[in-house]
């Protein structure tokens, strides 16, 4: 999973542009529908507590990502009621 590997790679650099942000989450979709940026929020969840715990320095960018995951499923369910 193409996604994952951004993700990771982001968090162990310590930076993520807003656009890649965005991109990986529309490609995360684009292969697996809105169950896999689900999917990914929950795994998403589940490192940033284990970040946290730890103390990793950059767990405040994994938290970044869990929020852009939970703004983009925001927006696409008010897409679908607006249609």
């Amino acid at each position: 999973m193409r996604s994952l590997d951004t993700i990771t790679e982001s968090i162990r650099l310590g930076h993520a542009h807003p656009t890649t942000l965005l991109n990986t989450f529309i490609e995360l979709e684009n292969e697996g529908g809105l169950v896999a940026v689900r999917r990914m929020e929950r795994q998403l969840q589940q490192g940033v507590r284990a970040m946290r715990e730890r103390g990793h320095p950059h767990s405040d960018l994994a938290q970044k990502w869990l929020n852009s995951a939970r703004a983009y499923l925001i927006t696409r369910a008010e897409r679908r009621q607006a249609s």
